[in-house]
């Protein structure tokens, strides 16, 4: 499909609904006058989690959407096919925010949420040095790896889930207003 064909999808969609949010790009609406605008749409926080807090994760999946905004989860966004560690990439370097669960599960865990905390990493290297990207949250009392402990502060969701929820909506909100 060609930037084309593209915009005519998008012009039909919006004579049958007031917006189109396109994942990963942002939202188009029609005003009254026919006028179309573009906005960046609702900040993206890729949840990285051990399998085995999966129930947490999609908590926190959930709280996070009620807030307005767009988690991403691989048990909640791939699809049947996709090239799944390539669609990971692609979230994760894709998103606003790197939410990762550390639990005493995850932390002596072997394999893919090791693997994305790398790469959130790296990302990290490519944004300004006082812009929040990594939010590490702890899920029980874990002791957090020596290398994010350095650098970043990072958030208990135990045993106060709603406060530590309040902490993460500020950081973002906090950073969506020094971005603007």
């Amino acid at each position: 499909m060609n930037a084309e064909d593209l915009a005519g999808l998008i012009c039909g969609e919006l004579r049958n609904s007031p917006s189109v949010e396109v994942d990963g790009l942002g939202v188009f609406t029609r005003d009254e006058t026919g006028r179309i605008t573009f906005s960046k749409g609702r900040p993206r926080i890729f949840i990285a989690y051990a399998v085995e807090d999966s129930a947490l994760a999609d908590r926190l999946f959930a709280d996070l959407e009620a807030c307005g905004y767009a988690p991403w989860m691989d048990r909640r966004k791939l699809l049947p096919g996709q090239n799944w560690p390539r669609r990971i990439q692609d979230a994760i370097e894709s998103s606003d925010f790197f939410v990762g669960c550390y639990s005493q599960n995850s932390v002596r865990k072997r394999g893919g949420f090791q693997a994305e905390i790398r790469l959130a990493l790296d990302c990290a290297t490519c944004i300004p040095l006082d812009d929040v990207f990594l939010i590490p949250v702890r899920l029980d009392d874990c002791r957090i790896p020596a290398r994010i402990r350095r650098e970043t502060q990072y958030i208990d969701l135990f045993p106060d889930w709603k406060a530590g929820i309040e902490r993460i909506v500020r950081i973002i909100e906090r950073q969506r207003l020094l971005g603007a």
